[in-house]
């Protein structure tokens, strides 16, 4: 297989930054629910990067939950990012959505959401993942499969019968955006990118950058 001479020609859309909204998150807004009504596959999916001892990147993919003044997701706190996040608490995001040949990227600071905010979205999980929380020393070494089905078999005959509370050690945090970058394809590799950059002032700033 030839790996080199994979191409895809980017020609759907352009972007300007005149026609961009002038708050990041509520473009974004925008752009998810483009995605979201184009059937993309799995369009709240979004990669995580974090930095851990030495400096030492990781990545992986979670799923975002919700939009306030920041980007929300959930996790376990005791996990790999979990750890790093509470040493390191900054942290990248990039969605790609190839269906419209479009790619995010967020970078900010971290926070914990309050617990009432954890609380709330747990109580709209399913049993299952509620379950799984309970169950999965996430990131942790285990033995074998029939480790976590042994653990999880034991967190369903407890919670029988009484409801499930969210574990303390289960949660969401806030990435608060200082700079978001929107990517739009475009034929030539003379593609389309438009970076807001959050000054001192609380107040954004777009500016288009090179291909």
């Amino acid at each position: 297989m030839d790996i080199a001479a994979l191409r895809t020609e980017y020609t759907l859309k352009s972007m300007d930054v005149s026609s961009m909204d002038n708050s990041p998150l509520k473009q974004f807004s925008i752009w998810l629910e483009e995605a979201i009504t184009a059937k993309v596959n799995e369009p709240n999916a979004m990669n995580l990067s974090t930095t851990g001892e030495m400096h030492k990147p990781k990545s992986r993919i979670v799923l975002l939950k919700d939009i306030d003044n920041g980007f929300i997701f959930y996790t376990n706190y005791q996990s790999n990012k979990g750890k790093q996040l509470l040493e390191f608490p900054y942290a990248a995001l990039t969605f790609f959505w190839p269906e419209l040949q479009r790619q995010v990227r967020i970078e900010g600071k971290i926070e914990k959401v309050s617990p009432e905010i954890s609380d709330s979205y747990f109580k709209t999980r399913p049993k299952s993942s509620q379950i799984g929380a309970w169950a999965s020393p996430q990131s942790q070494e285990i033995p074998n499969r029939e480790f976590i089905e042994s653990k999880e078999a034991e967190m369903i005959e407890k919670f029988r019968h009484e409801p499930i509370v969210r574990p303390e050690h289960w949660g969401g945090y806030r990435l608060i955006p200082e700079s978001v970058e929107f990517w739009q394809g475009r034929a030539s590799r003379l593609h389309d990118r438009i970076l807001y950059t959050n000054t001192r002032s609380g107040k954004w700033t777009k500016a288009r950058l090179a291909p």
